[in-house]
C-alpha cells in the first residue's frame, strides 16, 4: 500500500472515530435534555434540587419517583386530607374575602423545615399511610361543584407542598377552570419557572412562603431563595398572589432582614399582601413562641414599603 494511501485510510478511521464519539456524545446530551441518563438514574427537574434518581428510588419530597427511567409523581390524586375551610385561612385576605374553598393537600414536600406545621403529612411518603383517598381530577371538580351550595367558590391545593405533584393540580385545576369556579395554590415557591408555566393559565391566587430573606436561611431549610424570588415575580404577573412568612425566632427576625425583604416586594407590588405568622413549636423545633411585641415591631417595618400587612397565628 502506498504511504498516501496509508495516509487517506488513516484520515478514514479518525473521521470515523470522531463521527462515533461525537454521536456518543449527541446522544448522552439528548438522555439528559430527556431526564435520565444511560443508566436509567432519572433527574427531576420540577424543584432546583434536581434529584439524581436511580431506578425504584424517590427524590428528596418522597413523592416522585424514577419509573423505568422516568420521572413520575406517586401522590396523583392520592389525598390525604380534604376540607371545606374559609379562604381566609389559606390565607387569603383579599382574594373573595368571606368565601369557602374546598381545600385538598397529599403528602411530600422538598423543603426541610423543623418547624413545620403539617409534617405528618408533608415529611412523609407514601407508605406512612395506611389508607389514602384516590380522587382523580373530574372527581375533584365534581365535589367542588357540589359543595357550591355550602358557599364553595373552588378548590385550594395545600396542606402539603401541592407542587411535589403539580400534574395532578395542573390537571384538576384545568377542569375546575373550565366549570367556572377558582383555584387557589398555596405552595413554597420552591419550583421552576417551566412547572409554574404550566399552572398559569387555570391559577387565580397563590399564597406564597417567603421563609427569609437571606440565602443561608433557605440553605438550612434546604431551598433556595433565587428560586422562590423568581417564582414570586412571575406568579404576580398573572394572578392575585399573597405572601406568607413565618416569624421564628433567631432564624428569620432579623429587622434588617425584614425591612429589605418588605422593600424587595413593593418593587412588584407595594399593595401585595404580606402575613407575618406566628410560630408555636411544633415537629423538631421546641423554642418558645414568638413574642408578640417582635411581630409587632417587625409590621411596623414592613409597612416603612408595604401597603397591606397583617399578623397571623395571634
Amino acid at each position: 500500500m502506498s504511504s498516501d494511501a496509508n495516509c487517506q485510510e488513516k484520515e478514514l478511521v479518525r473521521s470515523q472515530m470522531a463521527l462515533r464519539t461525537q454521536e456518543f456524545m449527541d446522544g448522552q446530551t439528548m438522555l439528559r435534555n430527556q431526564g435520565f441518563t444511560e443508566d436509567q438514574t432519572a433527574v427531576c427537574r420540577v424543584c432546583p434540587h434536581h434529584c439524581n434518581i436511580p431506578v425504584g428510588a424517590f427524590g428528596r419530597c418522597r413523592a416522585r419517583k424514577n419509573a423505568g427511567g422516568k420521572v413520575i409523581c406517586t401522590n396523583y390524586g392520592k389525598l390525604t386530607s380534604m376540607a371545606l375551610d374559609p379562604i381566609e385561612k389559606k390565607p387569603l385576605a383579599y382574594f373573595l374575602p368571606g368565601s369557602m374553598i374546598l381545600s385538598v393537600g397529599s403528602y411530600g414536600c422538598n423543603l426541610s423545615c423543623p418547624f413545620c406545621q403539617n409534617y405528618e403529612i408533608s415529611m412523609a411518603g407514601e407508605s406512612d399511610f395506611r389508607i389514602l383517598q384516590e380522587v382523580s381530577p373530574q372527581k375533584l371538580c365534581s365535589l367542588a361543584m357540589r359543595e357550591a351550595s355550602r358557599g364553595n367558590v373552588g378548590v385550594a391545593y395545600t396542606y402539603n407542598e401541592a407542587l411535589t405533584g403539580y400534574e395532578y393540580v395542573r390537571d384538576s385545576a384545568r377542569l375546575v377552570h373550565e366549570a367556572g369556579m377558582v383555584n387557589v395554590l398555596v405552595t413554597n415557591g420552591m419550583a421552576e419557572l417551566p412547572v409554574l408555566e404550566e399552572l398559569l393559565p387555570f391559577i387565580d391566587a397563590m399564597n406564597i412562603d417567603l421563609k427569609g430573606f437571606r440565602p443561608d436561611v433557605y440553605r438550612k431549610l434546604g431551598g433556595a431563595l433565587g428560586t422562590v424570588k423568581a417564582f414570586i415575580t412571575r406568579a404576580s404577573q398573572n394572578c392575585h398572589v399573597e405572601l406568607t412568612s413565618l416569624i421564628v425566632p433567631g432564624l428569620n427576625d432579623d429587622p434588617a432582614d425584614m425591612e429589605r425583604q418588605a422593600e424587595w416586594i413593593a418593587q412588584i407590588d407595594p399593595r401585595m399582601p404580606l402575613h407575618l405568622t406566628r410560630y408555636f413549636p411544633r415537629y423538631r423545633m421546641h423554642e418558645k413562641p414568638t413574642e408578640l411585641s417582635l411581630l409587632t415591631r417587625l409590621k411596623k417595618v414592613a409597612q416603612k414599603s408595604l401597603e397591606r400587612v397583617l399578623l397571623g397565628n395571634v
